[in-house]
């Protein structure tokens, strides 16, 4: 807890066997609940995260990257969740921030706050392939320039809402696929 906030920390997952478990060792002993959303996984990412003591929920059928953040979101509410962190459990994102993001949001500050993996220089190093970096570079220039926002990284799998946030988005009319990031961040754009 953070606040007197119950901060729940939801992992779209597919197929993160082999990094799951560094993932979760990282999170912070303030938050209060760990969800996995296995979409459909053909490893043993569902057997992970049951031995490490994680809530799971199994998709039956692969819903795509937009289908697991919906049901991730809607399982993190359902359990009372006041402030819910998303990241993939991938091992891109320093999972030591979820303090950080949590608290911005916990606190007031934001009903929004994004992880990125451009500032600080850390997307390469961290083994982003040159070519996603550059694409990246361009779409989110392009996204900023039509939103009218400076972003510096749309397509971020950290990201911490508040509660109030994530039931004023019509999130289920959203894409079931990768554009579903960037329907969300429109919409807490134009809902203010």
């Amino acid at each position: 807890m953070i606040n007197g906030k119950k901060i729940v920390v939801v992992l779209p997952a597919y197929n993160a066997e082999k990094t799951l478990e560094a993932t979760v060792r990282e999170l912070p002993d303030l938050v209060d609940l760990t969800i996995l959303v296995d979409d459909y996984s053909t490893d043993g990412t569902v057997n992970v995260a049951r031995r490490l003591g994680l809530t799971v929920h199994e998709h039956d059928r692969n819903r795509g990257y937009g289908g697991n953040q919906k049901t991730c979101y809607q399982q993190a509410l359902a359990c009372g969740a006041d402030v819910v962190v998303m990241t993939h459990p991938d091992y891109q994102y320093s999972p030591l921030l979820v303090t950080a993001m949590a608290s911005m949001v916990a606190y007031g500050v934001y009903d929004l706050a994004l992880g990125s993996r451009i500032l600080g220089g850390g997307a390469l190093r961290g083994g982003m392939p040159r070519y996603k970096y550059i694409a990246n570079r361009l779409l989110t220039s392009f996204q900023n320039f039509v939103m009218g926002a400076s972003l510096s990284e749309y397509h971020t799998g950290y990201r911490a809402f508040s509660r109030e946030l994530l039931t004023a988005l019509p999130l289920e009319r959203n894409s079931d696929d990768f554009v579903f990031d960037n329907q969300m961040l429109a919409q807490a754009v134009l809902y203010g």
